[in-house]
């Protein structure tokens, strides 16, 4: 899926993935901190992160997916992956700041004014990930349900936390 529109905010810029990209992205997905609550740990190779990139570049037609840029540096992502679910990353050095909120409620209005059918938007979280939990609820995602050993994260079974946000107005 190639066109996805380019979004701005007060310090922001979202736009979609480019191999020019692949460096900024690997110093993302290769760092332990920015993944301990993913899907997967670190990525160890830049192989990893060229795969990764190249579905990000290649959305498909339920994804959308953005880079985030501050003074020109991708600082994370945010979108997404398969539509309804939503999730984002974000560079430690711009934890705390608000650019997670600041960049998920413009993804959120993106998706609602491109996907009006969409009845809510959904996020799955690692119950100790709080500082994603305390955002998804400033948000507006509220729990819906809670699953254990969802995940096998390298040598340890993760727990889910579901949410759902119904769509505005």
């Amino acid at each position: 899926m190639t066109g996805v529109p380019t979004l701005r905010t007060a310090r922001l810029v979202l736009r979609q993935a480019v191999w020019a990209d692949l460096e900024a992205v690997h110093r993302l997905m290769s760092d332990p901190r920015v993944m301990r609550y993913w899907s997967r740990p670190e990525h160890e190779t830049l192989g990893e992160t060229r795969h990764w990139l190249g579905f990000l570049i290649d959305q498909a037609e339920d994804s959308r997916d953005w880079l985030i840029e501050t003074d020109g540096v991708v600082i994370g992502k945010a979108g997404a992956w398969a539509l309804p679910e939503v999730g984002f990353l974000l560079a430690p050095a711009y934890w705390g700041q608000g650019l997670g909120f600041e960049a998920m409620t413009a993804v959120i209005a993106q998706l609602e004014a491109e996907f009006p059918a969409l009845p809510a938007l959904t996020a799955e979280v690692d119950p100790r990930n709080a500082a994603s939990l305390r955002l998804l609820d400033r948000l507006g995602f509220h729990e819906t349900h809670r699953a254990e050993r969802t995940l096998l994260w390298r040598d340890e079974w993760c727990d889910s936390v579901y949410l759902a946000r119904p769509r505005s107005g």
